[in-house]
């Protein structure tokens, strides 16, 4: 079926990759929004995690409805896949949105969405010298240093003297989420050669929204219902931007070379740095000099690692 759909073919691959290089660029400005709609403070950690435990909770349930129904019969965990259900929900869901959500909370959608960008460096680095799933060749190591480097410009500040700033609470845990995501990368490469991607996505997806969601309101965590309609839709939208986009990536990877489909990731935060210019009200920042050099920097790193694998 997938054939069919021409899920090998430049331009189709072209068009979903994009589709979901915008739907994760929007996360960020959409989460922050989210904050704003349900009056969650910065500072009420355990609502924040209620918060994203809902969201996952709900895109497992989309991802596992919308694959049993293309199946036609219902998608059920597949036969000694639940260790690895449990470690990739650790990795890609628990750990790794605790420290995007609550870092979020505590920086500009700019800066989450440049930070972001780097979960490719670190999936590199775990592949390469962690993992040795690959070789770590110049480009690799050239990409990664611009990476680095992106990072540490968009943290300077000028006034009244030079200064760095990397709060950890904020700038800190969003580089957390990126290591996490990497892991996780990793973790769905091994465990892909026994089981399928999108259930494994799917039950990790439920099983960390059930434990974000019951550790959030256990610790006090609250989330209010409020008249706007609009704050319900935006959180279907958030879930569906976990389980479109997983889905429609793991259709492309499963079809095509991973460094023809991986070259795309560029595009997230230029997309993401866009979008909360627009939805968050932060133009000034995204123009600031440094935002801009960061992610050039990042963004071109990443173009970099990736075009240099694909011909090497």
């Amino acid at each position: 079926m997938e054939k069919k759909l021409g899920l090998t073919d430049l331009p189709v691959v072209f068009l979903v990759a994009m589709v979901c290089c915008f739907l994760w660029g929007s996360a960020t400005p959409s989460i922050k929004v989210g904050y704003q709609i349900f009056g969650i403070d910065s500072t009420d950690t355990m609502s924040i995690i209620l918060f994203a435990g809902i969201r996952f909770f709900i895109a497992g349930i989309l991802i596992i409805l919308f694959q049993s129904l293309m199946a036609g019969h219902f998608i059920k965990p597949e036969k000694g896949s639940f260790p690895s259900i449990i470690k990739l929900s650790l990795a890609q869901t628990m750990i790794q949105y605790f420290c995007f959500y609550v870092g979020l909370a505590h920086t500009s959608g700019v800066t989450g969405t440049i930070l972001s960008g780097t979960s490719g460096f670190f999936s590199i680095i775990l592949a390469c010298i962690i993992f040795r799933y690959e070789k770590l060749t110049k480009p690799k190591i050239i990409g990664c240093l611009m990476g680095v480097l992106g990072v540490v410009i968009m943290n300077l500040s000028f006034d009244g003297g030079t200064s760095f700033h990397f709060a950890l609470n904020g700038e800190f845990l969003l580089l957390l989420a990126s290591v996490s995501l990497a892991v996780s990368s990793i973790l769905v490469k091994k465990y892909s050669v026994r089981f399928s991607v999108v259930m494994l996505s799917g039950y990790q997806f439920i099983v960390g929204g059930l434990v974000m969601m019951a550790a959030g309101f256990a610790l006090g965590g609250r989330m209010d219902l409020v008249p706007q309609f609009s704050a319900y839709i935006l959180l279907l939208y958030l879930s569906l931007i976990s389980a479109v986009a997983y889905t429609l990536w793991g259709m492309l990877m499963k079809n095509n070379p991973v460094s023809r489909v991986s070259i795309f990731n560029f595009m997230i935060p230029l997309f993401g740095v866009l979008l909360s210019a627009i939805f968050l009200g932060e133009v000034e920042q995204a123009l600031a000099w440094n935002k801009l050099a960061a992610l050039v920097l990042v963004s071109a790193g990443i173009y970099v690692v990736n075009r240099k694998a694909k011909e090497a």
